[in-house]
């Protein structure tokens, strides 16, 4: 296994994660127009792209045992250990992929950051409309506990939204 290797599999990596962004935007989008119907089918599409990145991650972590080992490192050092004991044009390559793994890994994060709150406060309003229509009211015990109890007084449902 050479730097060629490792520089293939980076690039497969690359393309991953910048696809599992574009899944993540579609279906924070799908989430911010209330569009529930194709949400289960881009969550699938996600966890489709995720399960391609582990089967990736490992493939890219052999290799970078190996490349580690043959420039006389750690077989666990990491990309930026690896590009500073790489010999040029690959440390200069090695870099590149490093700075683009924490760009996309921030962005990746802060996406999912907000599609994880879309998801609750759509989850949060879908219970309540259940619980109005159930006329019931949940609180919340003295310990913290949620309740159901109680009886809503008659409410009145505006049809036009």
């Amino acid at each position: 296994m050479s730097l060629t290797d490792l520089a293939s599999v980076l690039w497969r990596s690359r393309e991953l994660l910048e696809m599992l962004l574009f899944k993540l935007e579609e279906e924070q989008l799908l989430l911010a127009a209330n569009r529930s119907r194709w949400l289960s089918h881009a969550t699938r599409e996600v966890e489709l792209v995720l399960d391609q990145i582990r089967q990736t991650e490992v493939i890219r972590a052999t290799y970078a045992q190996a490349v580690a080992t043959e420039l006389g490192l750690d077989p666990e050092a990491s990309l930026g250990e690896l590009a500073d004991a790489a010999p040029d044009p690959w440390s200069d390559l090695l870099h590149q992929h490093r700075k683009a793994f924490l760009l996309l890994t921030s962005e990746i994060q802060t996406l999912a950051d907000v599609n994880r709150d879309l998801l609750t406060a759509g989850q949060r309003a879908a219970r309540e409309t259940m619980l109005a229509f159930a006329e019931t009211v949940e609180t919340y015990g003295p310990q913290g506990q949620t309740v159901s109890g109680g009886v809503r007084r008659p409410t009145l449902v505006d049809e036009a939204i």
